[in-house]
């Protein structure tokens, strides 16, 4: 930490400080999704296993890779110190890049295997790079913009991928691997500009409390204490990352149902479109200073996502709205919330409350069973019989999880809300003007 780089982040403004972490994260989260769903551009039509779709079981079998990954993260990621976070994001990958390697080689359709090995290591990245940047008074800021990345990312992979299928002589199985290798360069330098980045300074820490590896002990604190409302945002959030993968996953085939075929560019269209309002809606939070104010706007955020679902859902059924604008508008609708969850929510709860806990654990609390719920359902849709529509699950889906989340997240806020009575009030003290971190 001894670097120039560093030293200037120091004493840096607050406009230069976040606009270098900004950069350092969504760039190396960016690069991840190069290694993680480059493979979803590939319809692999004509392919089957045991009578399932070939490109469900290389969805199913990655997933099921990262949901092991995300449950083994709620221990890792919780108590890892962070000399370590560098050179785990470099060499998770790295495990992951010779997993794409290994399924380009393999003869289908025993390679499916090394798609579940891809996603075992991928799982952790996310809470490593957020580690980065929690617990300062811009985390939203700066959360927000590492969020942007998987959400623009998804769709530039597989422009990207579907452009080598379509343009060169890499076919499915080989362009995973071949995405990968054109990102290691920048992943380089963005983990690097990590690095880098100082730790939260005296102010944030008494604004956003202090965040440090936790053990056992502290992890079963904090369930005992807020037990029943984190239980509620976890089940909204599994029926939200089900929502969420479903449109991310199955893209290619449901845009092609609504009239996009052979389109590469429509993916990174509709999801710089989603991105920019998302991004806008939570990045917002910071301006919040009190945590109890910001903490259940997150809430209400949350709520107003599902509430565009469903009436964008039902516009079209009606045919009220085209294909594209659904498509952006139930982007937008899955995606606030699913920022919220990311940028503010879990972030400002551990700074309402003072509980001794890092945004890593609460995090990966969510993820593993959000996964392991989207696990659950495809393997429940591989028990039926027949070809999938996926635009009709799609549609299904998005019904189901907006009225069910409704009703979870209302539950939520009125639990913590008694909580929070219950406490002094968490009006901060008066900051100086810089530097924020």
């Amino acid at each position: 930490m001894n670097s120039w780089v560093a030293r200037r982040l120091e004493n840096a403004s607050p406009q230069v400080f976040s606009a270098y972490c900004i950069a350092a994260a969504f760039g190396t989260y960016f690069c991840m999704y190069a290694f993680r769903k480059p493979f979803t551009a590939g319809t692999f039509d004509g392919e089957s296993l045991y009578g399932v779709d070939y490109k469900t079981v290389l969805v199913v079998s990655q997933v099921l890779g990262y949901t092991v990954s995300k449950f083994v993260g709620i221990r890792v990621i919780a108590e890892l110190p962070p000399s370590r976070r560098a050179t785990g994001i470099l060499g998770l990958i790295a495990v992951a890049h010779a997993a794409l390697l290994l399924f380009g080689m393999t003869p289908r359709p025993y390679n499916f295997v090394f798609l579940f090995i891809n996603g075992l290591p991928l799982g952790m990245v996310f809470g490593l790079v957020l580690s980065f940047l929690e617990g300062r008074r811009l985390t939203e800021l700066l959360n927000a913009g590492l969020c942007a990345s998987f959400i623009v990312s998804s769709g530039f992979i597989k422009s990207v991928g579907q452009t080598l299928i379509l343009d060169t002589p890499v076919n499915e199985y080989w362009m995973p691997f071949v995405t990968g290798l054109l990102f290691w360069p920048v992943l380089l330098v963005c983990v690097w500009m990590l690095t880098q980045i100082p730790p939260p300074s005296r102010l944030d820490v008494e604004q956003r409390s202090e965040r440090t590896p936790i053990g056992a002990s502290d992890r079963q604190a904090l369930l005992r204490r807020h037990g029943i409302g984190i239980l509620l945002l976890v089940a909204t959030y599994t029926m939200l990352t089900v929502l969420r993968s479903l449109r991310d996953d199955f893209a290619v085939e449901i845009w092609a149902a609504i009239g996009y075929s052979q389109t590469p560019s429509i993916f990174t269209l509709s999801e710089t479109i989603v991105m920019a309002v998302v991004i806008l809606v939570n990045a917002a939070a910071f301006l919040i200073p009190s945590n109890r104010a910001a903490f259940f706007t997150a809430i209400q955020t949350i709520t107003a996502g599902f509430l565009l679902v469903g009436a964008s859902t039902l516009l079209f059924q009606q045919q009220a709205v085209g294909g594209f604008l659904y498509m952006v508008t139930l982007g937008v609708g899955t995606y606030a919330p699913y920022v919220a969850f990311h940028t503010t929510l879990f972030e400002r709860m551990i700074a309402l409350f003072r509980d001794k806990a890092n945004l890593g654990y609460l995090m990966y609390l969510a993820d593993a069973f959000g996964y392991l719920g989207y696990v659950a359902v495809l393997l429940l849709r591989n028990s039926w019989s027949g070809e999938m529509d996926f635009l009709r699950a799609t549609i299904l889906t998005s019904l189901t999880v907006s009225v069910s989340c409704l009703v979870l997240a209302l539950a939520a806020f009125i639990y913590f809300r008694r909580q929070a009575d219950r406490i002094k009030d968490d009006e901060p003290r008066r900051l100086v003007p810089s530097p924020a971190r």
